[in-house]
């Protein structure tokens, strides 16, 4: 029997989603890392290899105090939304990096839906 690893589970997902997306320069994709305290996400345009703009839970932008890890992630997707519309992008590509829709990566999501990105 072999024992069940979740970083190998994730690294494979990770790699089966990346071949079918990616980010343009008009469409860029945001990409999310989620660890055990803080979640981060960042847009990058593949074609030019570029990061656009990044932002995580750590930020002094993000208010956190008395709040969930649900509702920081939320926050984060929000205010990351809120400085990519700044910036003039609007339409993206949502990588969820290898991690299963639920929880805080479906709270960010929201968060950026919420603030004004669509995908």
């Amino acid at each position: 029997m072999k024992a069940f690893d979740r970083s190998k589970a994730r690294t494979k997902r990770h790699m089966r989603i990346r071949k079918r997306v990616g980010g343009s320069t008009g469409r860029p994709r945001l990409v999310i890392f989620r660890s055990l305290k803080n979640i981060e996400g960042q847009i990058v345009d593949d074609a030019r290899g570029v990061t656009l703009l990044g932002l995580s839970s750590l930020s002094k932008e993000v208010q956190k105090t008395g709040k969930k890890k649900v509702e920081i992630s939320k926050e984060v997707g929000r205010v990351l939304a809120r400085k990519a519309v700044e910036k003039g992008i609007d339409k993206i590509v949502f990588d969820r990096n290898g991690y299963l829709y639920h929880g805080r990566v479906k709270a960010f999501a929201e968060g950026a839906r919420e603030g004004g990105l669509s995908f």
